[in-house]
């Protein structure tokens, strides 16, 4: 499995994400190991994820929800999955 993810880093700004670990990348992320985006802000909390079986859909949707604004992906986080 595959795991979307919305990380809200320590400055309460949101990061997007893949792993296969969820878990296993917040340690990541706040060992400073993760994304340079999220070491600059102090590491953070994954707050919302979504599965998929694929790499190439978890990817999709990385992507896709990149591209929402700060609200959007908030009201995501709040009420679940919207495409």
């Amino acid at each position: 499995m595959y795991y979307f993810y919305i990380l809200k880093c320590k400055d309460k700004t949101l990061y997007c994400g893949m792993t296969k670990d969820l878990k296993r990348r917040e340690t990541e992320h706040n060992a400073g190991k993760g994304s340079a985006y999220v070491r600059s802000r102090g590491g953070g909390k994954i707050i919302y994820n979504e599965k998929f079986r694929t790499l190439s859909k978890a990817l999709k949707r990385e992507a896709e929800v990149k591209t929402f604004t700060k609200l959007k992906k908030l009201e995501l986080i709040k009420y679940g999955k919207h495409t």
